[in-house]
């Protein structure tokens, strides 16, 4: 460009109504933005959207989704997307605080719940179900404490997914060979106890090279699970904190003489990481807390282990006690903004309902269905190499009505890493004290667990949703 060209330029007079060059390209770029979402909104408008953020449901869902596509007589296609978790999450929180449309269905995971129930109900973003669920049977023909993460204030906002009971997982090849016999093990206490000749030193430096159960005082979910399944937990029913309670003060005792001291059975074998895989393929770990899911885990990232692994319920934490607990959950609901909530209900059915995707789920990573007239088939009966030849569908279907129902409070996430905290310094007393029994370590417990429940009680009374909601 010439200097006379540089110079007409800068003296285009902007108080005559012209614009700069950065200016038409302000215009420019707004325009364009303006087109592509028109284009977008027209798009939508030809069918409906479903964004989850997991592949293998994705894998599960194209085929059914495909087959509505070819046949379905509303009109209304489906297009499917799949988007990280924590991208999913920021999406969708966006669109329902500022009211600007997400997808028509959304699958959510059990951590993102609370945040996006938070507020007045009639603020939620999704569409409340519970009528529908109710005047269709659809309460009662899915696993009732199934709703738990999807309920709030008595109101559902989603069809569950899965159950995900949680059973112990075993070497069978060393817990045999030892001569023991796992049935006759009821109580955590019992395991303890019967499985002791198992912690062995090996190499003779003094520390043992095998231990009994993956379980480390710095994990929040597997704390969690055992913590549901003695009956505690961080909320009520209402949502009011219960952090210090008796089962919880009882559960963290536990863990930390698991942890540490003369009597050590514990061992840190992180899930999903190369260190915990190879803890778990040298036999370093004997025993597991396993979720329906992580059977599939198990059997893509550790082969090896095929028909090394028996499942066998829960050790309870009282005799007569429940012998099973719960990890992790999904949900599919309806975003308020879709157009066509009645075909986005038929289709959300037509996929959690479906018999083909139960089977489907089941067999690519070994999640049962919460739908209980589905539970009779047959492929649930099938004896699995991996497993011994045991049965896994039907072993967890059989612990499934006993899953601890839990609760969908925005605060939940917080709790938690406040009682990882506890456990921390919890863990840190026994040591300064050389202290390692669980009646000595119940007095500190509770002390902990109380400062745990007012930081939560304090926040909550901060936090201007929850006082919104009137809890």
């Amino acid at each position: 460009m010439s200097a006379g060209h540089r110079r007409s330029l800068k003296i285009l007079p902007n108080s005559r109504g012209f614009l700069s060059l950065g200016g038409w390209l302000i215009v420019a770029l707004a325009l364009l933005s303006m087109t592509l979402v028109i284009c977008r909104t027209e798009t939508r408008r030809q069918g409906l959207e479903l964004w989850t953020y997991a592949r293998t449901h994705v894998l599960n869902y194209e085929p059914i989704i495909a087959h509505w596509n070819e046949v379905e007589e509303t009109g209304e296609s489906v297009q499917l997307f799949l988007i990280g978790p924590r991208p999913l999450e920021r999406r969708v929180l966006s669109g329902f605080f500022s009211g600007t449309p997400v997808a028509d269905l959304i699958e959510i995971e059990r951590s993102m719940a609370g945040r996006l129930f938070s507020g007045p109900l009639e603020a939620v973003g999704f569409v409340d179900l519970t009528e529908r669920l109710r005047a269709e049977g659809i309460d009662t023909a899915i696993n009732e404490p199934s709703f738990g993460p999807w309920t709030s204030r008595g109101r559902i906002f989603g069809l569950p997914h899965d159950v995900h009971p949680v059973l112990l997982g075993y070497r069978a090849d060393l817990v045999e060979q030892s001569g023991i016999d796992m049935t006759t093990i009821e109580t955590w206490d019992d395991f303890a106890r019967i499985l002791s000749p198992l912690v062995q030193d090996f190499d003779g430096d003094g520390r043992p090279d095998r231990y009994l159960l993956n379980m480390w005082h710095t994990n929040k979910d597997l704390m969690e699970v055992l913590l549901l399944q003695a009956g505690g937990g961080f909320f009520d029913e209402s949502g009011t904190p219960v952090i210090d309670s008796p089962a919880n003060a009882r559960v963290l005792a536990t863990i930390v003489t698991w942890g540490c001291g003369p009597k050590r059975i514990a061992i840190d074998a992180p899930e999903f990481t190369a260190s915990g895989n190879q803890l778990r393929l040298g036999g370093a770990v004997v025993c597991s807390l396993v979720p329906d899911w992580l059977c599939g885990v198990w059997q893509h990232d550790l082969p090896e282990l095929g028909g090394k692994i028996k499942l066998i319920p829960l050790p309870a934490w009282e005799p007569g006690g429940r012998r099973t607990s719960v990890w992790g959950g999904t949900m599919l609901g309806i975003s308020r903004t879709t157009r066509n909530p009645e075909v986005a209900w038929k289709l959300a059915k037509h996929l959690y309902l479906s018999p083909e995707l139960a089977e489907s789920v089941y067999r690519t990573v070994g999640i049962i269905s919460p739908v209980k007239k589905l539970w009779t088939h047959a492929f649930y009966d099938e004896p699995s190499p991996y497993f011994c030849a045991q049965s896994p569908g039907r072993l967890y279907i059989d612990a499934a009505p006993a899953v601890p129902r839990r609760t969908s409070s925005p605060f939940n996430e917080l709790a938690k890493d406040h009682v990882q905290t506890v456990a921390v310094a919890l863990r840190e007393y026994a040591l300064a004290e050389d202290v390692y029994t669980r009646d000595e370590l119940l007095d500190q417990a509770h002390r902990l667990l109380r400062e745990a429940e007012d930081h939560v009680r304090h926040q909550m009374e901060r936090n201007i949703f929850h006082r919104e909601e009137g809890r």
